[in-house]
């Protein structure tokens, strides 16, 4: 049987994954550290490559909305040629510290911030991120992969703790609610209390919680997907970006990876400015900018919002996309 390459996968198998030399129409479209970056103006919807520590220190103050941050874990992880060794739990706080002192200055005193971990790194950035911003939360989510253990319990979950610069920033509910199937429909005098009677069924808005298991990690036939190891999914992007931020407003990320944030702020028409320093995540991630050109469309994200899994018609129309 013949052996399947990257350039003969599967007909439905659309994962992005190009060398430098096949994508480097794709890298001239990003900027570089050589590049203007002191004007707010001059960097809004720009990737850009470089060493995120330094290109911080030319970036523009208190220019930031919202900072969506994906850092290294505190894991031995190759980043197609990159790598990061894993730390001591002292030298880890200290590598935290350091981006973190580096972001500050550039967030508006209005300005949100997410910090994506593992349940190792939680414990030191939850701590860190005490000292320099009010904490309001810890979201964790259920990412449904992972390799079993013998002696422990399978790591199948993630946490993003939530913080704010002050006690003045966005929080925008009504676009975050889930729209939930109702099993057992109560009415008060013939009418729906508390739920809506639609084509699709009955269904109610539900505030969500700071526990997010509808979240599909991206896999091979998802348009989203990338050959990158720790790729996060729009769908869990989306929910941060549509609750502290709003049109027009600027997300940050500087540690950029395969560019979720940008094509999702893209999605959701807010402005970007990311930091990447591979090369050939840059490349993917303008090409996944390229494709939300003409497809804006967010997994379970469907007229303003965020429906139940497997609750929505649509979906089923468009499986083939996922």
């Amino acid at each position: 049987m013949k052996e399947k390459t990257m350039k003969d996968k599967a007909t439905r198998n659309r994962t992005i994954d190009f060398s430098i030399d096949e994508g480097r129409e794709y890298i001239d479209r990003c900027i570089t550290s050589e590049a203007s970056l002191d004007m707010p103006d001059s960097i809004r919807n720009q990737f850009i490559l470089g060493d995120c520590f330094e290109i911080m220190e030319k970036l523009p103050k208190k220019f930031i909305d919202l900072l969506i941050v994906d850092p290294p874990y505190n894991l031995a992880k190759d980043y197609h040629g990159n790598k990061f060794n894993r730390k001591s739990w002292e030298d880890y706080r200290e590598y935290t510290v350091s981006w973190l002192e580096k972001v500050i200055p550039l967030l508006k005193d209005t300005a949100s911030v997410y910090v994506c971990c593992d349940w190792r790194s939680s414990l030191v950035i939850g701590d860190v991120l005490y000292h320099y911003f009010k904490v309001r939360n810890r979201i964790t989510w259920q990412r449904e992969k992972g390799r079993g253990a013998m002696s422990n319990w399978k790591n199948g979950m993630e946490d993003v703790w939530f913080a704010t610069v002050g006690d003045t920033y966005t929080f925008n509910l009504e676009a975050v609610k889930i729209r939930k199937k109702v099993m057992a429909p109560y009415k008060v005098e013939g009418k729906p209390k508390g739920w809506e009677e639609t084509k699709e069924g009955n269904f109610r808005n539900t505030c969500p919680s700071n526990f997010w298991d509808d979240i599909s990690v991206p896999y091979w036939s998802m348009p989203e997907n990338t050959a990158h190891p720790t790729q996060k999914p729009e769908k869990l992007i989306a929910k941060l970006i549509l609750a502290s931020s709003n049109e027009g407003d600027v997300v940050f990320d500087p540690f950029a990876g395969s560019g979720t944030t940008a094509v999702t702020a893209k999605k959701l028409k807010r402005d970007y400015v990311v930091i990447e320093q591979n090369e050939v995540y840059g490349a993917w991630a303008q090409k996944r900018l390229e494709m939300a050109e003409e497809d804006t469309l967010i997994q379970g994200y469907h007229d303003g919002v965020f429906w139940e899994r497997n609750s929505f018609s649509e979906q089923k129309k468009n499986k083939s996309r996922y």
